[in-house]
């Protein structure tokens, strides 16, 4: 499949007047100064001048702009419009981001004669390979609708995945991270007022008292450079992941083994992989051509390193099921269906499946996990304020004992 690169469209300023007579000036992007005029011309204007400004930026959209041009454009398909003038009406279509721009593209190269999947490959930050994969066996078989329909939902089922996953964890991040920044308020802000009550006492403190006292002390003095220290070390440990495949596996691997949440990860990855390869194989791919789409299915750096291992497995003659197994990623009750599915030729079916059930154990998981988050963070903010109180009304108590 052909992955060229594509050139970058062009940034054209422009001068004109409107359909009302009024002079408009703007900016716009588009491969030549053509398809610049074109949108201006058909909203009822007249350019005048236009300049082109060099080069523009990448275009950038999100995964839900492209789930939706998927769904819309299995929707043109399905209704009898044929390829490329459906890509023209998305191209013009106005929408967030700048999927107009890569569709646009994607329609040019339609009209000179490249192949859909390739002209989507020449935008890997938008389409993996398996997307081109898949399309490339729906323009085959001549089912590219009923294709981009199964690639649109599978990207809803995905996103909603995230989104529920996201939402579980927002909630315990958002309250842990409230109750820092309260325990850092009193730190800074009441427990300095204690200290010089405390020291009209003149009698020695509890040591709970004394360690809050150290640690308001150090908090108000090093707050502002541990923050900055926070920051640019989030920022340069995510670089680090992006750019670090060694780093991005250790991460990723760590994870895994998280209490909770590494089992949580895991069945995410085998439900992503298994349904990746079983939509391949009932496209029709064969199943030594199906992992070349696999590199990047699951997300996980350790996924896909095996995924790489199963596929030179494959090659050597040994079988799926026994490749899986010797990788050591996946659990036994995913293997074993897999190495019957074998035996009886229905491993597309016997994956999909299995995929299925991974998306359920994914979803009791995440409520699971989100009800066992609510009563632990109450607990931690509980600790955390309630700790900063005992310790600072200690010396008053005992004072008053003794009195």
């Amino acid at each position: 499949m052909n992955m060229s690169p594509i050139s970058f469209d062009t940034r054209f300023g422009w001068r004109g007047i409107d359909a009302n007579g009024a002079d408009k000036r703007g900016k716009t992007i588009a491969a030549d100064s053509s398809g610049a005029r074109a949108p201006l011309k058909r909203a009822g204007g007249t350019v005048l001048e236009l300049t082109a400004l060099g080069s523009a930026p990448p275009p950038k959209a999100r995964a839900a702009d492209v789930t939706l041009f998927t769904r819309q454009l299995a929707g043109l398909l399905r209704a009898g419009l044929p390829l490329a003038p459906s890509l023209d009406l998305i191209a013009d279509t106005p929408s967030r981001g700048d999927l107009p721009r890569i569709v646009g593209s994607v329609a040019r190269d339609i009209t000179q004669g490249i192949a859909f999947s390739e002209a989507l490959a020449r935008h890997p930050a938008f389409f993996n390979a398996l997307y081109c994969q898949l399309v490339a066996v729906g323009e085959v078989a001549g089912a590219l609708p009923v294709v981009l329909a199964r690639l649109a939902e599978d990207r809803e089922r995905a996103g909603a995945q995230r989104a529920k996953l996201r939402a579980a964890l927002t909630y315990p991040v958002a309250v842990l991270l409230l109750s820092l920044a309260i325990t850092a308020g009193l730190l800074i802000g009441v427990v300095p007022t204690f200290k010089t009550i405390f020291d009209g006492f003149g009698a020695k403190l509890p040591a709970p008292t004394l360690f809050v006292l150290a640690l308001s002390d150090g908090v108000a003095r090093w707050c502002g450079p541990f923050a900055l220290f926070c920051v640019v070390s989030g920022i340069a440990f995510k670089r680090l992941l992006r750019r670090v495949p060694a780093v991005r596996r250790a991460f990723d691997r760590a994870m895994l083994k998280l209490p909770l949440a590494g089992s949580l990860l895991r069945a995410l990855a085998v439900a992503r992989w298994s349904r990746a390869l079983g939509t391949l194989l009932a496209a029709g791919t064969p199943l030594s051509d199906a992992f070349d789409s696999l590199a990047s299915a699951t997300g996980n750096r350790i996924f896909d390193t095996a995924t790489v291992e199963i596929a030179g497995r494959l090659r050597h003659g040994e079988r799926l099921a026994a490749a899986m197994r010797a990788v050591g990623c996946f659990p036994p009750d995913v293997v074993q269906p897999i190495a019957v599915a074998e035996e009886s030729g229905s491993l597309d079916a016997m994956l999909l499946d299995l995929a299925t059930l991974g998306d359920r154990q994914v979803d009791e998981q995440t409520s699971a996990f989100a009800r066992l988050c609510e009563p632990v963070v109450i607990v931690v903010l509980g600790a955390l304020v309630g700790g900063l109180v005992v310790a600072m009304y200690l010396p008053i108590v005992q004072l008053g004992n003794v009195v």
